[in-house]
């Protein structure tokens, strides 16, 4: 009699994770097992995929409560070393937003619209345990007669303090190229003129999204690593877009689904929450993501086993098509020929440049590996999944 095919939940596969049965590999470690045993033995002999990435995500930030001062304040505007936040909440809630620049940034002054420092560096600097100086000013009520406070705090002063990303992890972007007449500096990095070079972000297949194209297991309340700590999805992330053309093996071909996520960054580690200064650009924070796929059928097996051969992107014009919003393809390549270090692009062999680290991003894809191994991470059941388009 032909076996039955392969069907598990996500309360099985923890049960093997309390137990200690569980099988647990990365997402680049599934390609090969899958291309040599077929998905419906692999999805029998493997219970969860780690995926992982660490790259630049400028939509990211951190809500923080500064505690009630004596007498109280209800903060109008903030400053944490220099960086405005956003104080339109509560009394002492905030918003640190990853991408805004320091007022008086000493770069600034040499290199107008050069910023050195900003809100991802301010939150780096907290995980870090490191002095920050608040400054905050009021108009003064009755309840909270107080206009004006300054202090140097630390994480570990902060009442509450969560990182919480609008738009992370994106699923697949575009190879950013240059074909104007000068250097230009972008959120891709700099791009040299006629093509000099060619940048590009995600980590390919190991990136979480393109593990699960069509996001059957994510959503509401999925526990993922996110820098250093155990965080949650919240749900889709702005930007999110799922119905965009995609390949056979169902993997988008432009930039598709987002994340938005949250941690409590009390627990995080600087290592994978990091400051960002973009040449000519300006600030952003650099985090780490790594996201369990579970194995619940052969289905899962198939996608969890993409590999950058599989994966193509978009070529872009940022010289002249994109600050248009035009967006224009200017030609597919493969995340394979993207990590080789070159590209052919019109008769000329073109020069890579990764914004994603591959190595820290299959580091991530590890360590999440050895927490479930070690039964310190359970799997979780979205309550709502993210939006999606239909399998074909």
């Amino acid at each position: 009699m032909p076996k039955r095919k392969v069907s598990k939940t996500i309360d099985e596969i923890n049960k093997k994770i309390k137990k200690g049965t569980v099988v647990v590999i990365t997402a680049d470690e599934m390609t090969e097992i899958v291309k040599a045993k077929g998905p419906e033995k692999a999805a029998r002999e493997v219970d969860v995929v780690t995926t992982g990435t660490f790259s630049p995500m400028c939509s990211s930030g951190a809500f923080i409560n500064f505690g009630h001062t004596k007498p109280g304040i209800k903060a109008a505007k903030v400053w944490l070393n220099g960086v405005p936040a956003y104080a339109g909440l509560a009394a002492v809630d905030i918003y640190i937003g990853a991408t805004e620049p320091a007022e008086d940034d000493p770069l600034n002054r040499v290199h107008p619209g050069q910023f050195k420092y900003g809100g991802g560096h301010v939150i780096q600097d907290l995980i870090a345990g490191k002095k920050v100086y608040l400054k905050a000013v009021a108009y003064g009520t009755d309840c909270y007669p107080n206009r004006e406070v300054k202090k140097r705090i630390t994480l570990a002063d902060l009442p509450y303090a969560v990182l919480l990303n609008p738009r992370n992890a994106y699923q697949n972007y575009n190879c950013a190229i240059n074909l104007s007449d000068k250097t230009i500096y972008t959120y891709m990095g700099v791009l040299k003129p006629h093509a000099g070079n060619a940048n590009y972000a995600t980590s390919g297949q190991l990136s979480p999204l393109f593990n699960d194209p069509y996001y059957v297991t994510l959503g509401l309340g999925t526990r993922i690593f996110l820098g250093g700590a155990q965080g949650y999805i919240l749900g889709p992330g702005t930007q999110h877009k799922p119905d965009v053309k995609r390949s056979k093996n169902g993997v988008p071909m432009q930039p598709a689904g987002t994340l938005m996520v949250m941690g409590n960054l009390k627990e995080m580690d600087p290592k994978w929450v990091a400051g960002v200064s973009m040449l000519g650009y300006g600030c952003s924070l650099a985090v780490g993501i790594g996201v369990p796929i579970p194995i619940l059928n052969a289905n899962m097996a198939r996608f969890t086993s993409v590999s950058d051969e599989e994966i193509y992107t978009n070529i872009i014009d940022y010289g002249s098509d994109y600050p248009k919003g035009e967006a224009t393809s200017l030609g597919t390549v493969t995340y394979a020929e993207l990590k080789s270090g070159t590209i052919r692009f019109n008769g000329q062999d073109v020069p890579t440049v990764p914004l994603t680290s591959y190595k820290r991003s299959r580091e991530i894809a590890q360590i999440l590996k050895s927490w479930i191994e070690k039964g310190d991470f359970l799997l979780t059941q979205p309550v709502a999944t993210l939006p999606s388009v239909p399998q074909p």
